[in-house]
């Protein structure tokens, strides 16, 4: 009996998100630029030409999923709350982010930073102006109700910071600690010490080293 399209539909969109998840899989153990198509293929499990059918390039699959990420960024605006419980979500959410999406983040870091890749984000990123444009607006918001006097200034400067703590992350999974970050951050924007840790392991040390 032949299968219906809905069946079909469903076939093809659990194919494409196990590209999707072995691309990551493979960008994260391996590299952007040392990752190849074979690899992603072998780990999905599926043809080379199933691949090509939803992904022309590698560069196609990194800008999915930088897409994704940046949707995930997007995230923020649905917190609600006081202009302090706002923040406060802005924080925690971005630090769960770090903590529990980590390949993504690594990803995202990666073809941020590197020359040799650095247009592929800055095209995705202009596709998702508007989307990008609503985040920032929405933490200049926040900002604004808080009375700072440059808003824009400050939500590059907190974005800056939330970034940069998923870079230390990403180095030192194992031994960052989140949990005293956070409430520093929490401290140096007068919000209310939060009332219970986040559940992501946060050991607590005093100095950064590798393991």
């Amino acid at each position: 009996m032949p299968r219906s399209a809905t069946v079909n539909q469903e076939l093809r969109e659990r194919s494409r998100e196990r590209i999707l998840a072995a691309a990551l899989e493979v960008f994260a153990a391996k590299g952007y630029e040392a990752a190849s198509i074979s690899e992603i293929t072998e780990a999905a499990g599926v043809s080379r030409g199933l691949v090509s059918y939803y992904f022309a390039a590698k560069e196609e699959l990194a800008a999915e999923l930088l897409d994704r990420w940046l949707d995930g960024i997007a995230g923020i605006l649905t917190i609600q709350g006081s202009p302090d419980e706002r923040l406060a979500g802005i924080i925690d959410g971005a630090l769960m982010a770090a903590a529990t999406t980590l390949p993504i983040q690594r990803l995202a870091i990666t073809l941020m930073m590197q020359p040799t890749t650095h247009d592929v984000f800055a095209r995705v990123e202009a596709d998702k102006s508007v989307r990008v444009s609503q985040v920032e607006d929405a933490i200049r918001s926040v900002f604004a109700a808080r009375g700072a006097a440059d808003p824009a200034v400050e939500e590059m400067l907190l974005r800056a910071t939330l970034e940069g703590v998923t870079v230390k992350l990403a180095i030192y999974r194992e031994t960052f600690p989140v949990e005293d970050i956070r409430r520093r951050l929490y401290a140096g924007y007068n919000l209310p010490t939060p009332a219970a840790p986040l559940p992501i392991s946060s050991p607590q040390v005093d100095r950064l080293r590798a393991k």
